[in-house]
């Protein structure tokens, strides 16, 4: 069967500043339609420089059921901006609006949709990254892992604009949503949340199978994709809390997944750096690595290639 994560509060990224947030800046240009549906929209925030910009593009969690472009955490918004990166978050449809991979599909479309912007907000398509946590994570490590969607050849200019990202920080990130995965891999989870059916909008397991199949980052992954950072917020063989709440957003949110996903990237040559409590790793925050690989800030590439965390 598959199965997904629903009706969990947004993970916060590991790294991030844990006391009181700052002020999150005033979007560049705000609510701005990439598409024709009413959650087709975006926030740019312009990092002030002479030439043109990286670009991070930050997608919200929320199980596919909720969430809003506007849980960008500030402080990393604002740690972006500094080192001169351009930002942009974004919502996509929700689960009631439509069963996926129809989420998958809006965020390829708004990264086309900002690439397609690059002469007017002053950005460097050829430099864009993305982060996110639990669904975001998901939609972030789709659109680094799936080949390019891009249609050199259509009559519509945006579709014309590349759907890879250049790196990729997923935080408590499912590396699929075969239900079957998650009972062998994933300690103490034995059952499902809900219908697995439902979120692909099918009737049978071996169409939400094929359906799964072409979105999950274990299918996806190859040896020519970006670098990966995935943060999680338990160790490999951590117990789980006693509050029951919080031992369920764990399983869910299991370091396992990054783990399996890791095996896989260094078997194939993919840069690929996970981030637990108590794990030695060279980056310690999303904001970090993105820096590191988009303007050159910290180690460096060659140093990391290949390093076990």
């Amino acid at each position: 069967m598959v199965g997904i994560a629903l009706l969990l509060p947004a993970v916060p990224c590991l790294g991030q500043d844990k006391g009181k947030l700052p002020e999150k800046p005033t979007p560049t240009h705000k609510n701005v339609a990439y598409g024709k549906h009413e959650r087709h929209v975006l926030d740019f925030w312009q990092a002030k420089s002479d030439k043109p910009t990286p670009l991070v593009l930050f997608i919200h969690g929320g199980g596919f059921t909720g969430g809003s472009k506007d849980q960008i955490n500030p402080a990393v918004l604002k740690e972006l901006l500094d080192a001169g990166i351009s930002v942009a978050a974004l919502n996509y449809r929700l689960l009631n609006h439509a069963p996926l991979p129809a989420a998958h599909e809006d965020c390829a479309r708004a990264l086309q949709f900002l690439r397609s912007k690059a002469k007017d907000w002053n950005l460097d398509k050829a430099k864009v990254g993305g982060f996110g946590g639990s669904a975001g994570a998901q939609l972030v490590m789709y659109l680094a892992f799936h080949d390019d969607l891009a249609d050199p050849k259509s009559d519509d200019t945006i579709a014309r604009e590349s759907t890879r990202l250049t790196c990729v920080a997923p935080n408590a990130g499912q590396v699929t949503m075969d239900f079957d995965w998650w009972v062998k891999n994933v300690p103490g989870y034995d059952k499902p949340l809900r219908d697995p059916l439902e979120p692909f909008g099918v009737k049978t397991k071996e169409e939400a199978i094929k359906k799964n199949a072409e979105i999950a980052a274990l299918s996806l992954i190859s040896k020519d994709d970006p670098p990966v950072f995935m943060s999680y917020a338990m160790a490999p063989g951590q117990a789980y809390p006693d509050d029951a709440k919080t031992a369920r957003n764990w399983k869910i949110h299991h370091v396992v997944h990054g783990v399996e996903l890791k095996k896989l990237c260094d078997k194939l040559g993919v840069e690929c750096h996970l981030h637990y409590p108590g794990a030695k790793c060279d980056y310690q925050s999303a904001a970090q690595f993105l820096k590191a690989k988009l303007i050159g800030s910290g180690p460096t590439c060659a140093t990391l290639k290949g390093t076990s965390s």
